[in-house]
């Protein structure tokens, strides 16, 4: 379990991690089994976890007065989840993290990770970019969600993202783009024309 996350952070690194790297991070990184909807982190906690997806499907979202849910972030295989602002801020967090299929996680305290950014250059490395990345993407997000028509953002996400589009429901979908299941239903049906 723990060598695609070992893998991961070499990817990212300039130099890989030694063998005494290896162990703590081994150490550092516990493995955590969630059923499909079992929550990571639920709205009103604190985040004391990041989590490294090896295996399965979750999502971010809050929850409207209504009761209506909004997709903040979708993950799979090789991914970070984790509120971060309640996790640097140490405030509830407002939002739920769960599986949407059976998901299994490497997860490490916020504390630990902080450490392991100190003491490991090729961890610090990773972090940098996964950073850079996202930053990059919630930017392009932003600048789609107030630019585009519903129509340009599904062909984006569909270019950028066609993994979610086997993974995830409509209706996720539909809400993490930020429109209704009728609407994406209807540009689905025109693109298949």
């Amino acid at each position: 379990m723990h060598e695609n996350l070992i893998a991961y952070i070499n990817q990212r690194a300039t130099s890989p991690l030694t063998k005494e790297e290896e162990a703590l991070i081994i150490r550092a990184f516990q493995p955590k089994k969630l059923r499909k909807k079992q929550y990571l982190l639920q709205s009103g906690d604190v985040s004391k976890y990041v989590g490294f997806i090896v295996k399965g499907a979750m999502r971010q979202y809050s929850v409207d007065t209504k009761g209506v849910e909004h997709i903040v972030y979708l993950y799979l295989e090789n991914w970070w989840a984790c509120d971060r602002e309640s996790a640097v801020m140490l405030t509830p967090s407002k939002y739920n993290i769960d599986a949407w299929e059976d998901t299994e996680l490497l997860i490490v305290t916020v504390a630990d990770m902080l450490d392991l950014i100190e003491k490991m250059p090729a961890f610090g490395q990773m972090t940098r970019f996964m950073d850079q990345r996202s930053f990059i993407s919630s930017q392009r997000r932003l600048d789609s969600t107030i630019s585009n028509t519903a129509e340009k953002r599904y062909e984006e996400f569909a270019a950028h993202h066609p993994q979610f589009i086997q993974r995830f429901p409509q209706h996720i979908i539909a809400s993490f783009l930020g429109i209704t299941k009728e609407t994406l239903s209807r540009i689905r049906k025109q693109a298949m024309k």
